[in-house]
């Protein structure tokens, strides 16, 4: 056996994320990785039952399956092209994606979509571990308990070495979740066609329900693909790889939840009851594991935007704890509510992002500590939040009551044609263009090691 040198060491080092953000990132993610790794994680056994959200739109009656489908192709390719952008930024700075907020905010401003997204990757974290240990009990014989254990004890192991995590997908995994995918598609098309009734009228909630699945991953984005060899195939692994299997997961949603009358808590069973089913949601449960895994990680990364010199190793395996403590005991029933109000926070957020980044051309974007505030920017986001509640207020007790009563005397409510996610993305994306330049230091983008050091 042989023993290890010093330069075998230093070129570990270099393939592998830096365990602070004091330390340049590798660039070490190829077009295929990042296809495989957005690719996996468009494959969501959260997204078949979140499919009901594009069915049966919060605040509309049912969708016909003409509708649906519609819904489905355009919010997730409006989806994946605000992914894809977001994943440039990264790849271009080699900054991570809270850390881009100071560019966008100011250094402490940044704060503020930092804890927002710590929130809500926690929150995703949690719902993942509770959907891998639902599908290993129906799978195994097991307590429910020692299932989410096990999910949570493999989904910190992940983000230990989180690139090579994220090779292993591409290389083994994303074989296997094309295999299992085409088994449940062929089961499904060969069960009885169920019709499926329902009108137009709420098509544009429902491309909000898909548009916020994939802008849920915005705020992370940046975490990965500042490991990208190149911006280009940052855009096409998040655009191409996340866009296309969240619409092929999405439509096996809708099929799976029409023929179990709409009942997501049937979708599991009605899977297993399919020929080779049993092996295909097998394979399915093992990769939900690397969107737990992302989302641990990247809570870690958010951390080390106010804690640049905390490692991240460290703090994954407090967050694991965290996450299989609460899956332990949280019920998941608002997970649509859920989905709206993020999708709420971070689309106009990606819009003022985007448009000020396309205005300044990459020509300046100070990432440092020292970043000066940019309140047009903060205004920005904030009027485009505000118009997505008006829109689209969702339906969390009291937070939404308010939201809905503003939109009623405004007669914002109601209206087939307007899209909260499209028009908060727009408006926050208009008013910081004007801006962008202000308050923007006009240098070159300044090195990884300066941009993040403490």
């Amino acid at each position: 056996m042989s023993v290890p040198t010093t330069s075998d060491h230093v070129h570990q080092s270099r393939t592998e994320a830096p365990t602070t953000l004091v330390e340049a990132p590798p660039r070490t993610l190829g077009l295929l990785d990042q296809l495989g790794f957005w690719g996996n994680l468009g494959v969501s056994l959260l997204g078949f039952a979140g499919a009901l959200s594009i069915l049966t739109p919060l605040g509309a009656g049912p969708l016909s399956l003409p509708a649906a489908v519609t819904a489905i192709v355009v919010g997730s390719l409006l989806g994946g092209a605000m992914l894809g952008a977001s994943l440039v930024l990264g790849a271009r700075t080699g900054a991570p994606a809270m850390v881009l907020m100071r560019g966008l905010l100011g250094a402490k401003a940044s704060f503020v979509p930092t804890v927002l997204n710590i929130a809500q990757c926690l929150g995703w974290a949690v719902f993942e571990l509770i959907v891998i240990a639902d599908g290993l009990h129906a799978l195994v014989a097991l307590p429910r308990w020692v299932c989410v254990l096990a999910a949570g004890i493999v989904t910190t192991a992940l983000t230990i070495r989180p690139l090579g995590a994220i090779r292993v997908l591409r290389k083994y995994v994303s074989v296997l979740v094309v295999i299992a995918m085409t088994v449940l598609i062929v089961g499904l098309v060969r069960h009885p066609a169920v019709h499926v009734t329902g009108s137009w009228s709420g098509f544009w909630l429902a491309v909000d329900a898909a548009v916020a699945l994939t802008i849920s991953w915005v705020p992370l984005g940046a975490d990965y693909s500042r490991h990208s060899r190149s911006a280009r195939s940052a855009f096409s692994g998040g655009f191409a790889g996340y866009g296309v299997t969240q619409i092929a997961c999405l439509l096996m949603g809708v099929v799976a939840l029409s023929e179990v009358g709409r009942d997501p808590n049937r979708i599991f069973d009605l899977f297993l009851s399919l020929p080779l089913g049993a092996a295909a949601v097998a394979v399915l449960v093992l990769r939900e594991t690397d969107q737990s895994f992302a989302n641990v990680y990247s809570t870690a990364v958010s951390i080390q935007n106010m804690a640049p010199r905390w490692d991240r190793r460290i703090l994954t395996i407090v967050i694991g704890v965290l996450a299989i403590g609460v899956a332990l005991t949280v019920d998941i029933g608002q997970y649509t509510n859920f989905l709206y109000l993020i999708g709420g926070v971070f689309i106009p957020l990606s819009g003022a992002l985007i448009g000020c980044w396309l205005r300044l051309r990459g020509a300046a974007w100070n990432t440092s500590t020292e970043a000066p505030l940019r309140p047009a920017m903060l205004i920005a986001w904030a009027a485009g939040f505000v118009v997505y509640q008006l829109a689209n207020p969702g339906a969390i007790p009291h937070w939404s009551d308010f939201w809905t009563t503003a939109g009623t005397r405004l007669h914002t409510l109601g209206h087939p044609w307007l899209s909260a996610s499209i028009v908060s993305f727009a408006v926050a994306m208009v008013i910081a263009l004007p801006f962008a330049r202000s308050g923007a230091e006009e240098a070159v983008v300044p090195s990884p090691e300066s941009a993040t050091a403490a």
